[in-house]
């Protein structure tokens, strides 16, 4: 996807022409076959295979499942660590407990280890923690950190971009700096930066210097080319934060390809990004949106099929919405201030009264279970990161009972939501990415080691901050075949 022309006047103003000449993604094929290796993407929720098709997914936090994934013929994979769900701590304790041991089967494989940690679009999450975590895991498995980060955060399909060093998110068609968005005010990742020289200053708390980040501005790689951004890379040293700018596909291409230049020659790159970089780096063509044929390859699977909605973001509101307005759905809610209320056993015997209602309702239909619409937050970030694992906890032990009644496809709105019930809901332990319903986004993954009644069932990871207010519904009705 290119952003339109017409968008960019109004507002970042007037930027190089695209580079876009062709054949970026064959050279950047044929540099990666040049030094064996596996890309590992550390995803801190599901989302970010959106603009990605054919690699693994892993769910189950365990060295036996990071070595059946690289060993796929595919040169990436993703690691579901869930850590934007965890107190910093935990998330930084977590990320550095998984490269310890993706660096130990890369020596065993004898393969380079690339890592991306993967994050959020609209920059929520563990930002600072995580990539100390990762670099620390490098010194101790090969003695050296990384010189620089390269913090590239651009959703292009989406209509997330940055340009002249600020972050963008297209809304209602305006683009508007992303801290003045919804996103930016959440509970337990807010922030006021939209620079994102700025943003890493102020997520580290005035540890970085705004000043001490680099750049690599639209004129270095529309003008300069892959040797330019070479040349800034190679200034960097001490795992410097690097800003990328990307309007296009192509940006980040050339960037790919200034980065594998710079490790040629001897440079230690790391990436903190969002999902369209993760499709530059490892050269893939795009992949039109899925069809009916291909999510149902042999014949329709009887029964109905299972929405849960956990994400609150005005997007899933409307979303939702215009899902019901559709018809042909039950609705089931799991009210949260009554889930809150409970002790344990309370708690379990909501789980089971509300499991209860899904499983009866599915005989006949459609069915939609979802968290009472009011977000109930914590007095901290802290306290709202608890209540949300609460919650998803709850909305995954409901769909695990419901699977006694074998849904046909299984459908989750929200990040950590989707991650829950894909790891306990489910019981996935890895599945395969096999494409997007839209232009690189909302993954429809197929299980390959699960829970046996789900195995090569339809399971859709839909963000909750993605896609117009008609994209539920047209998901769910290419999940039904049309009807």
């Amino acid at each position: 996807m290119r952003v339109p022309a017409t968008a960019a006047a109004p507002a970042w103003g007037a930027v190089p022409a695209s580079r876009d000449a062709g054949g970026s993604r064959e050279r950047i094929r044929a540099a990666r076959s040049r030094v064996p290796r596996r890309t590992v993407v550390l995803d801190d929720d599901p989302t970010g295979s959106q603009s990605v098709h054919g690699l693994q997914v892993v769910t189950r936090l365990e060295a036996a499942e990071y070595r059946s994934a690289m060993a796929d013929d595919a040169d990436g994979s993703f690691v579901l660590t869930n850590s934007r769900s965890l107190p910093r701590t935990a998330a930084e304790t977590l990320t550095a407990a998984v490269a310890d041991d993706l660096f130990a089967i890369a020596h065993d494989r004898g393969v380079r280890l690339e890592l991306v940690s993967r994050s959020d679009s609209t920059l929520r999450g563990h930002v600072i923690a995580e990539v100390r975590a990762l670099d620390e895991a490098r010194r101790r498995a090969l003695g050296s950190g990384y010189d620089a980060v390269l913090l590239a955060p651009a959703f292009l399909e989406a209509g997330r971009v940055t340009a002249g060093d600020v972050h963008w998110a297209r809304v209602g068609g305006e683009f508007l700096p992303v801290g003045e968005t919804e996103f930016a005010r959440d509970a337990s990742f807010g922030y006021a930066a939209s620079d994102l020289r700025e943003f890493v200053a102020e997520r580290s708390g005035g540890e970085i210097a705004a000043s001490d980040v680099g750049s690599i501005g639209l004129a270095d790689i529309r003008e300069g080319g892959p040797e330019r951004v070479a040349q800034v890379l190679q200034g960097t040293r001490g795992s410097q934060f690097v800003v990328v700018n990307a309007l296009d596909y192509a940006d980040l291409e050339t960037v790919v390809l200034g980065a594998l230049t710079a490790e040629e020659h001897g440079l230690r790159l790391l990436y903190r990004t969002g999902p369209s970089f993760v499709r530059a780096l490892l050269g893939q063509e795009p992949l039109p949106p899925l069809t009916t044929a291909q999510i149902w390859p042999a014949a329709k699977a009887g029964g109905h099929g299972l929405i849960v909605v956990g994400s609150h973001v005005g997007q899933t509101g409307r979303q939702l919405a215009a899902l019901a307005r559709r018809g042909g759905l039950a609705e089931v809610e799991l009210d949260v201030p009554e889930l809150l209320g409970l002790d344990d056993a309370g708690a379990a015997g909501l789980v089971r009264r509300t499991a209860d209602q899904v499983t009866n309702l599915l005989s006949g239909s459609d069915v939609v279970l979802y968290t009472s619409r009011a977000l109930v937050a914590g007095d901290s970030g802290a306290e709202s990161l608890a209540i949300s694992r609460r919650v998803s906890a709850a909305v995954s032990a409901v769909v695990s009972e419901s699977l006694a009644a074998r849904p046909a496809w299984v459908l989750a709105k929200g990040g950590i939501t989707s991650h829950d019930v894909a790891l306990h809901g489910l019981s996935i332990r890895r599945a395969e990415v096999v494409g997007q319903f839209f232009p690189g986004m909302v993954s429809l993954f197929r299980p390959v080691a699960a829970d046996p009644r789900v195995l090569g069932r339809p399971y859709v990871v839909f963000a909750g901050n993605v896609g117009d207010d008609s994209a539920l519904a047209e998901v769910v009705t290419t999940l039904r075949g049309g009807r």
